[in-house]
């Protein structure tokens, strides 16, 4: 072997070395990233007392990640990993981007009296604060409707009722002609009804149900194949939900029985409405916040939130969103509670990262810490990752 070629093998070998590397260097931090998470969540999960969870990661480059860690149902032992759980009033932001796909259009105005959309139904006069309410007041929960789902004769009325279908109108009946707590406007109270209205309006100028317009404006081309409409007894592919034995919506910790759910989901409508995956809603969540869901120059009105401190100090509510500080810095997103289920979803603008959690339990005392702070956790993670 000539002295040329030994040159040339060892600078090959030297180069294929060092790229090996460097590629290596290059894929660690990923691998490492979800190695992390995961012993994470198991050790959330060791030291709390629910059944299972999910946690969906978007990150900036696009990149999802998916994690598990319990179980979907105790009695089968099933992984946690396998299907789809309610995700609460996080369905409002399907309500309120599908609003904002209008207003654009023109066919809905944020400072519309609702009165416009709404003033020949026979009910309507009897609606708190009937003629002062505006369209933003509904997204944003400073209209002084009070929440219809909590009302004791409600709760009766749906487990006494299991399979009733649910009509908007029938929801609403159970505050009509009560007294408001303030005056539009003048102050903030989160309520589910605020959306029911806003699903009314969305049918009024469409001339089509809810879920028909969401799905053909939101769920199809965004190619959120694991969300699906929250319209009925039974929900293909959603996991069992434990909801503690003194569930008043319903009165059972299993919330499926003999594969229907004990009460009937679909009159959450608007409020809520959907059934899902952590991963759809890390994907979503990035989506509605960086707004791909609808006209991006209306972003600044999403995001123009008003203060909501029943959510915590310094927390504010925009339009479909919760604005919270937190230790991984500002977020975006929306928390959500059924019975038998727990949800929460995060934005972070400044890492343009995305990251949801599902539990399929409504006992929040069993979670050990709050779906909040799991996320900012999360992401936390995600951050040092990046700068490493």
């Amino acid at each position: 072997m000539t002295r040329s070629i030994r040159q040339f093998i060892f600078v090959f070998a030297t180069a294929f070395a060092l790229a090996c590397m460097s590629f290596a260097q290059a894929t660690a931090p990923a691998v490492d990233l979800k190695t992390q998470i995961q012993q994470k969540l198991d050790e959330w999960h060791k030291a709390g007392k629910f059944p299972g969870a999910t946690v969906g990661v978007v990150l900036a480059n696009g990149e999802v990640m998916s994690f598990a860690v319990g179980y979907s149902d105790t009695a089968e032992n099933t992984d946690a990993s396998h299907g789809r759980m309610l995700a609460g009033s996080t369905g409002k932001t399907f309500a309120a981007a599908t609003a904002l796909q209008l207003v654009k259009e023109g066919k809905i105005g944020l400072d519309d009296k609702v009165e416009k959309y709404l003033g020949s139904e026979v009910w309507f006069a009897r609606l708190p604060n009937a003629k002062d309410i505006t369209v933003r007041q509904l997204m944003n929960h400073t209209s002084g409707l009070v929440r219809y789902e909590f009302k004791d004769q409600f709760t009766k009325d749906l487990t006494a009722n299991p399979e009733k279908v649910w009509k908007p109108q029938e929801l609403l009946a159970y505050l009509l002609d009560e007294k408001p707590p303030f005056e539009a406007g003048k102050s903030w109270d989160y309520s589910d009804t605020n959306y029911i209205v806003l699903g009314m309006i969305i049918e009024k100028v469409t001339g089509k149900k809810f879920y028909d317009v969401a799905n053909k404006r939101l769920i199809k081309p965004l190619k959120l194949t694991n969300t699906i409409p929250q319209d009925g007894l039974k929900l293909k592919g959603v996991v069992q939900g434990y909801a503690g034995a003194n569930n008043p919506f319903g009165g059972k910790d299993e919330m499926i029985a003999n594969g229907k759910f004990i009460i009937n989901p679909q009159f959450e409508w608007t409020g809520g409405g959907w059934a899902t995956t952590t991963e759809d809603l890390a994907r979503w969540a990035k989506m509605m916040y960086e707004g791909k869901a609808y006209d991006n120059a209306l972003l600044p009105q999403v995001l123009a939130g008003v203060a909501a401190p029943m959510l915590g100090r310094e927390t504010k509510y925009g339009l479909g969103v919760i604005i919270r500080k937190t230790a991984a810095g500002t977020s975006y997103g929306h928390s959500g509670f059924f019975p038998g289920y727990m949800t929460d979803m995060m934005y972070f603008p400044e890492q343009k990262i995305a990251v949801a959690v599902q539990v399929n339990t409504s006992v929040g005392q069993n979670l050990g810490k709050p779906l909040g702070r799991v996320l900012v956790e999360t992401a936390d993670l995600i951050s040092k990752q990046t700068v490493r």
